[in-house]
């Protein structure tokens, strides 16, 4: 590993001859998009998505294996001796009513775990992520010359629900493909312009929980509280108390949030419910943080339930999701070298600093193997330039990620995003 970061350094302190870049077909690029915008599928259900990414892999002259970890799909491009680098991108949509207004919006449906039927749209920008692995797939296949090793493609399902990087790592993907020596990713950004990327070291996103908290009571008519043990007085109680974890427990350098984003007790006006229950969600980025917030939870949650005289087999029942997703960590030492390629690719200006954010992404998972493989995420500018001038006017409030209204400035987003990525790539590459 440390002889890559050697090669690269020497790359980067000026002995590399300036990038050539091969044409970009932009026309093909932006139907292949159009196709995955109009075409979502939802997690765990991403067969044809899987299927159009892989038979197009497989034409530009991909080894391609398919139903890993469930839809999932590795692409192999061999190219003598040389490190074995990785690109992922995430395949799944989300179980939204698409409103952008588009001639391509996405009029497609799934089921979700209830059985019912839902509207989906690429909300969260997959359908970009997808297009831009295309695009760095035939840009390395047609320029073989410039770069030795493999070249390793991802595609993963079901990021949104937080179960597609654990289930692909558990199906063995880093023993039966070559182990990367790093992983590379990016997301759109809903608050960048187009043309942009801009990248973090160190914690870029968080460690993200759900917890379902149930409140138990005593219940009875309304009219007699004094005879009962309100659960939805206690409920509130907890909410309020959660929130001082953050304001009073938690360093102010510290990040993290807790949020109560459902609540349900009761059945009518007079009645006192035996019964109430929280959903939360918990985010934080390191795992000292995590761990505290977690123990919190409960603790504040049965010490209500005592206050308010419940006895010890009827407190909170405190639930931690197997849902987790671990913080992404931007490998510093990685990203010192990542940045100055961004940067003679797309021009120090388009290249831009910024800070982590309390959203969560499974591409984390790749990192957290015994393995433990430098990775760094990226983030690609998606908003179309006039309407992010306009937004820094105060003129424009921008929709963001999961928003019905979501539409990225698709072509350059995807042209800035298949150079950036290639050139990269080409950089890790080349001794």
């Amino acid at each position: 590993m440390q002889n890559i970061y050697k090669l690269l350094g020497a790359l980067v302190l000026g002995s590399a001859l300036p990038l050539q870049a091969a044409p970009l077909d932009n026309a093909a690029l932006v139907a292949h998009y159009q196709h995955l915008h109009r075409n979502p599928e939802l997690s765990l259900q991403e067969e044809q998505t899987a299927a159009y990414l892989a038979a197009e892999l497989k034409r530009m002259g991909y080894a391609i294996s398919t139903g890993i970890g469930g839809h999932g799909i590795v692409a192999l491009l061999e190219n003598g001796e040389g490190p074995t680098l990785m690109f992922r991108a995430d395949m799944d949509g989300l179980p939204i009513p698409e409103a952008t207004g588009l001639p391509y919006a996405s009029q497609a449906t799934g089921v979700i775990p209830s059985g019912d039927e839902v509207p989906v749209m690429h909300g969260c920008g997959h359908d970009v992520h997808m297009t831009v692995l295309l695009g760095v797939a035939s840009q390395l296949a047609e320029r073989r010359d410039e770069w030795q090793g493999t070249l390793m493609l991802v595609g993963q399902p079901a990021e949104e629900v937080g179960k597609g990087a654990k289930a692909m790592l558990e199906d063995g993907l880093f023993e039966r493909f070559p182990l990367p020596e790093v992983n590379l990713a990016l997301h759109v950004s809903a608050g960048l312009p187009a043309g942009k990327i801009a990248w973090v070291s160190g914690y870029a996103m968080a460690n993200v929980d759900s917890v379902d908290v149930s409140v138990y009571g005593q219940g009875g008519h309304g009219a007699y509280p004094h005879k009962t043990k309100d659960p939805v007085v206690m409920a509130a109680q907890i909410v309020t108390t959660l929130q001082t974890i953050i304001s009073r427990e938690i360093s102010p350098l510290d990040s993290a949030v807790i949020t109560v984003g459902s609540i349900h007790g009761g059945t009518k006006h007079n009645i006192i419910s035996d019964e109430v229950k929280l959903q939360l969600t918990v985010r934080s980025y390191s795992d000292e943080s995590r761990a505290y917030l977690l123990r919190r939870i409960e603790e504040i949650s049965q010490g209500v339930a005592r206050t308010a005289g419940m006895p010890e087999d009827r407190l909170p029942l405190v639930e931690v999701k197997d849902e987790y997703t671990p913080a992404v960590y931007n490998n510093p030492e990685l990203v010192a070298q990542v940045v100055p390629l961004l940067e003679q690719s797309l021009g120090a200006d388009a290249v831009i600093k910024t800070s982590p954010v309390m959203g969560g992404e499974d591409f984390a998972r790749y990192g957290r193997t015994e393995h433990a493989i430098p990775g760094s995420l990226m983030w690609l500018g998606a908003v179309k330039p006039a309407d992010y001038a306009a937004s820094e006017r105060g003129e424009l409030s921008l929709p963001s990620l999961h928003s019905a209204k979501f539409a990225p400035d698709a072509a350059p987003a995807i042209d800035t995003g298949v150079q950036a990525v290639t050139d990269t790539l080409l950089g890790l590459f080349k001794p």
